[in-house]
């Protein structure tokens, strides 16, 4: 004789507690609203966090560009004004010593006319170019632009020429 497997008995009328407590469902909306809720305000606080940094760090980077392309651009005219050539030529970019030697540097810029002031505008970070206000030994003034090269080795900027 075979047995039968164990059937469950059918479920007890109304009234009978289960074999387990159900569980709660008052507050259940509330508890979750408020669990998304503060999920929602952790992430957008992070976020604003985030961005002000990012805006923090672009602005500290920019204003240290403009100050580096001003020290360069300053640096190579006072060399020219002052006729120190051989510091001019040190301060040219890369591309600029490899297209004329020394001498030929120093030959082409003892006859164009020396900026004797100067005011310098804003790095253009797209061109690499910085305007320059430029007033010359015989009055004259005129807007030029300083190319900006940047050294593979220091990462410091250069400048590559001077043009109008």
């Amino acid at each position: 004789m075979t047995t039968a497997p164990h059937v469950p008995a059918p479920p007890q009328g109304p009234g009978v507690q289960p074999p387990f407590p159900a569980p709660p469902v008052e507050g259940r909306g509330k508890r979750t609203g408020w669990a998304v809720g503060i999920s929602i305000g952790v992430v957008v606080l992070f976020c604003g966090i985030g961005a002000t940094a990012v805006i923090g760090i672009g602005a500290t980077a920019n204003g240290a560009y403009q100050e580096r392309a001003r020290a360069a651009v300053s640096s190579y005219l006072n060399a020219l004004r002052d006729k120190k050539y051989d510091e001019a030529y040190n301060l040219l970019c890369d591309d600029a010593q490899t297209d004329e030697s020394p001498a030929e540097f120093r030959a082409r810029v003892s006859i164009e006319p020396t900026i004797e002031a100067y005011r310098i505008g804003k790095l253009d970070l797209l061109t690499g170019t910085v305007p320059v206000d430029a007033t010359y030994g015989d009055g004259s003034s005129a807007e030029v632009e300083a190319y900006l090269g940047v050294d593979s080795e220091t990462g410091a900027f250069e400048v590559c020429d001077i043009g109008e």
